[in-house]
């Protein structure tokens, strides 16, 4: 079994050598790039990944490839980003949020009720708005290879259904690891509590928290929906996921194959949309069955609650101008 520390001590020992193993000095060597996410074996970016994987092996005639390392093997979001960026991995699939520090364009992705539904999110993606922001990726040392999205994220508890701002009041929720949802959580009189993914099931077994928020699949794979059978449709946020791939790799690799890379990962956002659609489908489909309880809300009240901390954010002209392109294309 892979022992992820061990791993991780590994890749961070050797960070300055390229992302690859069996690194080629004749065309008949095999390259297989290491690539981080943190969702399970089936999850449609895993499966997207994949798909990628398979176009490189076809391509490349077996000497370029991909090994997904799924399930968090590698390490947590912020893990990940950072042995990508000094080139200890190949490539990393993380929600948006995580980079909101670090790449200042992917803030307007996290700030709640920007998208007004899954379609208008894709047209923007595929669009002059999502190309800016993966350009924007390369100031870290980054290249950004695809933005795949991440469905409508929604608040689940243990408690009771929320219908309004005001029952989340009083309740502990966990949020990604970002300013900005924290914000948002808190502008709605809930407690955030940032944890990472893989923390959120132990974290309502042991009452830690009382609920969290996220999209379908994952609510579902990651058996959360077990212990938090009350789901409440918010869609406050439609914050994206990113592929990512290291600067120091690509320049290892060498023209032809990274700018493969990159072409290739434009055309697995399809791939990605449409397994992702198939798995909120099924998703929605077990979570009601095993009996959990889902109503609407008040969304007109989760707005206004949440346009003070809007507004603020639009002060920056940068993220007035990407959010303006944005609703432009509502």
């Amino acid at each position: 079994m892979l022992n992820r520390r061990h791993l991780l001590t590994s890749l961070a020992a050797t960070a300055a050598l390229p992302a690859f193993s069996g690194l080629a000095r004749a065309a008949a060597v095999e390259q297989t790039l290491r690539v981080a996410e943190v969702h399970v074996h089936d999850f449609p970016t895993v499966k997207a990944m994949q798909w990628m994987n398979g176009e490189l092996m076809q391509a490349f005639r077996g000497r370029l490839g991909m090994t997904v390392y799924h399930s968090g093997q590698l390490g947590r979001e912020k893990d990940t980003l950072q042995l990508a960026r000094v080139g200890a991995l190949a490539c990393t699939r993380v929600h948006s949020s995580a980079l909101n520090n670090a790449v200042p364009a992917t803030r307007i992705l996290s700030l709640p009720y920007v998208f007004d539904s899954t379609e208008h999110m894709r047209r923007v993606f595929d669009g002059p708005v999502g190309e800016e922001i993966l350009a924007a990726c390369r100031a870290i040392g980054l290249i950004g290879l695809a933005i795949y999205d991440s469905g409508s994220r929604n608040f689940y508890n243990t408690r009771h259904p929320i219908e309004t701002p005001e029952d989340l009041h009083g309740l502990k929720l966990r949020v990604p690891q970002s300013d900005i949802f924290i914000e948002t959580v808190a502008a709605l009189g809930a407690n955030p509590t940032p944890l990472s993914y893989g923390e959120v099931f132990s974290s309502l077994q042991t009452h830690l928290i009382d609920g969290a928020e996220n999209n379908w699949p994952s609510f579902q794979t990651s058996q959360q929906y077990k212990i938090a059978n009350y789901w409440s449709e918010t869609e406050h946020s439609f914050a994206p996921d990113i592929l990512l791939m290291s600067k120091k790799v690509a320049d290892a690799l060498g023209a032809e194959e990274s700018g493969f890379m990159i072409e290739a990962a434009k055309r697995s956002v399809p791939v990605m949309r449409q397994h992702w659609d198939a798995a909120v489908g099924k998703s929605r489909e077990i979570v009601l069955a095993a009996g959990a309880k889902v109503n609407a809300v008040d969304k007109g009240a989760f707005r206004k609650a949440n346009e003070p901390l809007l507004d603020r954010y639009l002060r920056d002209p940068e993220i007035r101008r990407l959010y303006d392109a944005i609703r432009a294309q509502a």
